[in-house]
C-alpha cells in the first residue's frame, strides 16, 4: 500500500498489531485528540488511558485499541509504533470506553492503595522513632548521645 503508515501495537506480553498498513490513526495524549497520517513528522508522545483509533483504507469501518497508558513514536512519517501497559483490540467504540472506564479506574485505586500504604509505612516508621526516642521507657535514650566527647568527657575527642 502506497502512502500508507504502518502501525504496530504491543504490550510487555504480546504484539496485539504488527506492521499493519493504515491510512489513517487518531490518538490522544494530555494535549488531547490529534491524528496521524502518511508523512507526519518524527514524533514522541505519551498516551494515557484511550482508545486508539485507525482506518486500513478510506472506505474501511474503524478500527479500535483501548490501552492503558503507553508511548507513541512516529518515525520516518510511516511508522507509528506504540508501546503500552495492557491493549485491549475490538470493533465495538462504546464496549472498549467501557472498558476504558474500568482500567481507568483500576489505576485510580492502584494510585489509592499505594498512598494508603506509603502513609501507613510512614506512620509506623514514626511510632517506631517515638518509642525509641521516648526517655521513660525501657532501652530508649534517656538522652542525647554527646558527640565529639571523649571517654573522660573532656571535649578533646580523645
Amino acid at each position: 500500500m502506497s502512502g500508507a503508515l504502518h502501525l504496530t501495537v504491543s504490550t510487555p506480553m504480546e504484539v496485539l498489531v504488527k506492521d499493519l498498513p493504515v491510512v489513517a490513526i487518531r490518538a490522544e495524549d494530555a494535549s488531547g485528540s490529534f491524528g496521524i497520517l502518511p508523512g507526519h513528522t518524527d514524533f514522541l508522545t505519551v498516551l494515557p488511558p484511550s482508545v486508539l483509533r485507525w482506518r486500513e483504507s478510506a472506505d474501511a469501518a474503524p478500527r479500535f485499541c483501548a490501552i492503558r497508558a503507553g508511548l507513541m513514536t512516529v518515525t520516518g512519517g510511516t511508522n507509528v509504533a506504540v508501546a503500552c501497559r495492557e491493549g485491549i483490540l475490538g470493533a465495538d467504540l462504546e464496549a472498549l470506553r467501557a472498558e476504558l472506564r474500568d482500567l481507568r479506574k483500576e489505576a485510580t485505586d492502584e494510585d489509592r492503595r499505594a498512598r494508603v500504604e506509603h502513609l501507613r509505612l510512614h506512620a509506623q516508621a514514626v511510632r517506631q522513632m517515638m518509642r525509641f526516642l521516648r526517655p521513660a521507657r525501657p532501652g530508649a535514650l534517656d538522652h542525647p548521645p554527646a558527640i565529639g566527647l571523649g571517654a573522660e568527657g573532656d571535649g578533646d575527642g580523645w
